[in-house]
């Protein structure tokens, strides 16, 4: 059957844009071939390439904010520590829904999470010079390993597709025994499959950073996502599953972005744990005038890369985890569409000969989410990603992220109602053309 989309017209503006190997385009070189592709052929792209926020920003976050730069807040620099209150409500925050205590003095406001991991692999890279390399638990987020490139810092990765569970434990120690390892780096819920760690896992991980002395930077940018559990309801268990519970060397990364729909305004916190936050390595001090860990971070390098985070953002979200805290604003709520969205994308999917690549976390499906992966019998990573342009339909391969299976990043943020059926009748046209 005739495909949607005109193949030699996709194929050219691949070569047009000297893409050689369409397994490897990054997301913004898949984002630009659907872009020209939908514009030239008048074909309205099922857009699947890109994470971010397809909802609106948190009004209770605009509104703080606005009133903040109405009070003339934007004429003055921020402090490099961060708002005050900003660090007492996201101290609450970590207790409300995380459900362990991290004080105020250890929780830095931030340039969104991307400029959280880069002054953390800066101080976790410096903290002392026998371990120079960061381990990845793959799949991840590519531009994390694009940031070690900028740096010059080395790294390691594995997928941990085959290693769940209690084999989890051997395969970390492959690596730690080395002595080499300065932090560990994972996302829960994962970006891009979606699984999200277990309490057993996160242990095994937590015990392994202090026996081996290395420190975890766990990335909660879809925080509280994971919708099989009702994490809404502030200071009441079931919490936030995290590592923090398990050691004391630990940097949690908390993005507005997804939670809070508030990406444009590039605002995060990295929380510290009091104990490392406090620490002195021998190495650091020597660099910087024996300075701690944390103060490091935050008037060394934050200082260094940016003199502060946006004073009027730090508002937004401090009033977003004050109101979420007190029970008057329930972000989950506001998110749970992206689960939905998930799990109606996967039926189609599913019904037409696909597979979810990353379908389990140990015993129970992987929950339905902002991402999900997706493979094709037969079918390479690239194959696929490259076929289904023909189908108006774009989306990521996950060798870009560091899986090592075959198959892509679906993203569900941007989908919009009436493109269900779009995406019905396309995926029909792609069995036919591709019968198993």
């Amino acid at each position: 059957m005739k495909t949607p989309i005109d193949k030699a017209l996709v194929d050219g503006l691949i070569a047009q844009l000297g893409i050689q190997d369409f397994a490897k385009a990054t997301i913004r070189e898949v984002k630009q071939v659907a872009a020209m592709a939908e514009r030239e052929s008048g074909v309205e792209f099922v857009k699947m390439e890109m994470g971010i926020p397809g909802l609106p920003a948190a009004r209770v976050g605009v509104e703080a904010q606005i009133k903040a730069l109405q009070q003339g807040i934007a004429h003055s620099y921020p402090d490099i520590q961060g708002l005050p209150e900003l660090k007492h409500q996201a101290s609450r925050f970590v207790k409300a829904f995380v459900g362990v205590d991290i004080s105020a003095q250890s929780c830095v406001p931030v340039c969104g999470s991307m400029q959280g991991t880069f002054a953390s692999f800066l101080t976790c890279s410096q903290a002392d010079r026998r371990r120079d390399t960061v381990l990845f638990i793959d799949p991840g987020f590519p531009v994390q390993k694009m940031q070690l490139q900028v740096m010059g810092v080395r790294y390691e990765t594995f997928d941990v597709y085959d290693y769940r569970g209690p084999k989890l434990r051997d395969k970390l120690e492959s690596y730690l025994r080395q002595g080499n390892i300065c932090a560990i780096v994972y996302s829960n819920p994962n970006n891009p499959s979606w699984v999200c760690l277990t309490e057993s896992e996160l242990e095994t991980i937590g015990q392994l950073a202090t026996q081996y002395d290395c420190i975890i930077m766990e990335d909660l940018a879809y925080f509280a996502m994971d919708f099989r559990q009702d994490l809404s309801v502030p200071f009441q268990p079931p919490y936030q599953p995290t590592v923090a519970r398990y050691t004391d060397n630990y940097m949690l990364l908390i993005s507005g972005s997804k939670a809070f729909s508030y990406a444009g305004e590039r605002i995060g916190v990295v929380c510290i744990s009091d104990q490392l936050f406090h620490r002195h390595y021998p190495d650091l001090s020597e660099r910087y005038e024996g300075l701690p860990f944390g103060l490091v971070f935050s008037t060394r390098m934050l200082y260094a890369l940016s003199s502060g985070t946006s004073h009027s953002a730090q508002y937004a979200l401090c009033e977003m985890f004050r109101a979420a805290c007190d029970g008057e604003y329930r972000f989950r709520d506001e998110v749970k569409v992206y689960g939905e969205r998930a799990h109606r994308l996967k039926e189609i999917f599913l019904r037409h000969g696909f597979r979810i690549v990353y379908d389990k976390d140990m015993d129970q499906p992987v929950a339905d989410g902002f991402y999900f992966t997706i493979g094709y019998p037969g079918m390479t990573s690239g194959q696929l990603a490259h076929e289904l342009m023909y189908y108006g339909v774009s989306a990521i391969c996950l060798v870009t992220t560091g899986s090592h299976q075959e198959g892509l990043r679906v993203c569900t943020s941007f989908i919009a109602d009436h493109q269900y059926d779009q995406l019905e009748q396309r995926m029909q046209i792609f069995q036919a053309n591709h019968p198993l």
